[in-house]
């Protein structure tokens, strides 16, 4: 006799680390076409990038701690941080549950992709931090990799001014510029759209989906090992 057919895997709860609320609906709409059953929390500090741009990334690690434990105590069973800037301080902070960066995934696609990465960001404090996850996922895959930078600051003025579409398609004249390259990097979530505006045969490469993937599972394993 058949059963009933299996209902939606219950996942544990995964909280998103955001320096900026536009980041809210994008990762929504994710979760609602990929990963219907995964409860998300949303947590957003501007002043942490701001801080970390003008201060360095580790200026912001006890603020950084401290938004984390925010999400553990409400209930998370893991973090995702999304913004590249403050990721590795994230990552090293371990409050009690995974911490996992957005652009992880993506930097490791971007290895497997070929030996010349270029790095595309629109705001300088997240290159060094950018660069340095790539070179860190070619070394554990024991790839050579060859990383060059490229910041298109006139699209972060768009960004700042809610002009969200002009940002779009000043990043994505910025990667159309690149032709050298295996794969290009958008550094930061928020250069997503420009994915799919690009005429550069490239393939370029963004991290919210990859990453919002990399948080659902590890929700899962914590679920499965009941938390641990």
């Amino acid at each position: 006799m058949a059963g009933r057919p299996p209902g939606p895997v219950l996942m544990g709860r995964l909280a998103l680390l955001h320096t900026s609320p536009v980041h809210i609906p994008v990762f929504d709409a994710l979760r609602d076409e990929d990963h219907p059953a995964l409860e998300l929390r949303h947590f957003v500090s501007e002043e942490l990038l701001e801080r970390a741009r003008a201060e360095g990334p580790e200026a912001v690690a006890d603020g950084v701690r401290a938004m984390l434990d925010r999400a553990v105590a409400d209930g998370a069973a893991a973090v995702l941080c999304t913004c590249s800037t403050i990721g590795a301080v994230a990552e090293a902070a371990r409050p009690g549950v995974p911490v996992l960066r957005v652009d992880r995934p993506m930097a490791a696609a971007a290895v497997a992709a070929g030996p010349r990465v270029v790095v595309l960001a629109t705001v300088e404090s997240t290159l060094g931090p950018t660069v340095a996850l790539v070179e860190e996922e070619a070394a554990r895959a024991g790839s050579p990799t060859a990383v060059r930078t490229l910041l298109a600051a006139d699209a972060w003025d768009h960004f700042e001014a809610g002009d969200m579409d002009a940002y779009a398609h000043a990043v994505a004249s910025a990667a159309d510029s690149v032709t050298d390259a295996d794969a290009i990097v958008l550094a930061q979530a928020s250069m997503t759209p420009a994915q799919h505006l690009t005429t550069t045969a490239v393939p370029v490469l963004s991290s919210p989906r990859p990453g919002l993937a990399a948080g659902a599972a590890a929700v899962g394993m914590v679920g499965a090992a009941g938390g641990a």
